[in-house]
């Protein structure tokens, strides 16, 4: 997932003001970030009144990319992609860095802006997958002792993917996954092309079978970014981070696991500006249906119908999202920083 739109001075201003100190009640005080935005009522059933986006970590470049893992106590691992590691956050202990290098290995990764891993989720047996920039490639860590990794996939009919950015496991062990081409983009561009040395000439949108076979799902997305599944798994919701037709599309989902017409879920593109910066990214569903979608100003969330409910406002570019602890909270990437929200609702698969 990417940054399209740069951070002004306005912005990181907003940041730093936007952080304040709350008090809840015998809690020690903690940093909070941004603002809720409650546009219908339905929104109360979700997020709280009193709630809270309360800050965990900060001085990061860009995180991305979170995953709750219920191993050992419970901890979360998110991406910095251009410092091109995963970081482990936990509960009374903080940060430390979990895995590094994390998605770039090969001798152009020094070159890269974002060389690092994006998306992390956990498959059907609990291993640590990675969507991987600089080596261009979806892997699985194999051991959370050794950290050795394999390859699932790297190639399209012998051309070399773009950058897997995110992914989705379907129930019967499926991985759905997009391909846009931000992880190749240069920290010095050389000759006017913004993603260079790519393989393929389009973004797509593909489904690895738990056999190992790679199915090209749809190309017509220019940038395909975050994806999710409804609780049913009969709609494939994909985020478009593209500035010119910032939408989310919901896509039927066929019965061979293939995709049907899409047909978008809502449109973005006139949401942003200097106070809402950000494009659609990556998304989480709760357990009633409902779309938690990180866009233009913070996190959206959405009605299964695509009613825009409210926002998790945090005024800077926010990447994604994860369902953690019991499932009730939100851990949210904002920009450098790693946040979450306590929320009244639970996520997919909790």
């Amino acid at each position: 997932m990417k940054r399209f739109i740069l951070l002004s001075a306005f912005t990181l201003l907003g940041f730093a003001v936007a952080c304040s100190t709350a008090t809840r009640g015998d809690e020690k005080s903690a940093k909070t970030l941004g603002k809720i935005e409650r546009i219908d009522a339905a929104f109360d059933e979700l997020i709280g009144r009193d709630a809270k986006l309360e800050v965990l970590a900060t001085g990061h470049i860009w995180t991305e990319g979170p995953v709750w893992v219920p191993r050992d106590g419970g901890f979360l691992l998110f991406s910095d992609i251009p410092r091109n590691r995963v970081y482990k956050w936990q509960e009374g202990k903080g940060e430390s860095v979990f895995l590094e290098p994390s998605g770039g290995t090969g001798k152009d990764a020094p070159l890269l802006k974002e060389p690092g891993s994006n998306g992390l989720l956990l498959d059907p047996d609990g291993h640590l997958v990675l969507m991987e920039h600089g080596d261009r490639r979806v892997s699985r860590l194999d051991s959370w002792d050794s950290k050795q990794k394999t390859t699932l996939a790297h190639r399209y009919m012998g051309k070399r993917l773009n950058s897997p950015n995110d992914g989705v496991f379907k129930s019967n062990g499926d991985l759905y996954f997009t391909d846009p081409p931000y992880g190749r983009a240069l920290k010095e561009p050389r000759g006017g092309e913004e993603f260079p040395e790519r393989d393929l000439d389009f973004c797509g949108v593909y489904r690895l079978s738990k056999d190992g076979k790679l199915t090209l799902l749809t190309k017509e997305m220019s940038k395909p970014n975050g994806i999710a599944f409804s609780p049913d798994e009969k709609t494939l919701y994909v985020a478009n981070s593209d500035p010119a037709k910032a939408i989310w599309m919901a896509f039927p989902l066929m019965g061979d696991g293939t995709l049907g017409e899409g047909r978008v879920f809502f449109v973005a593109t006139k949401l942003g500006g200097s106070d809402r910066p950000g494009l659609p990214d990556g998304m989480k569903v709760d357990a009633k249906g409902n779309v938690f979608a990180t866009g233009p100003g913070g996190v959206l969330v959405f009605s299964p119908e695509g009613k825009h409910l409210g926002t998790i406002y945090t005024g800077v570019p926010t990447a994604n999202c994860a369902w953690g602890d019991d499932g009730s909270t939100l851990y949210v990437c904002a920009d450098k920083a790693l946040t979450r929200i306590k929320t009244k609702t639970k996520g997919k698969g909790f």
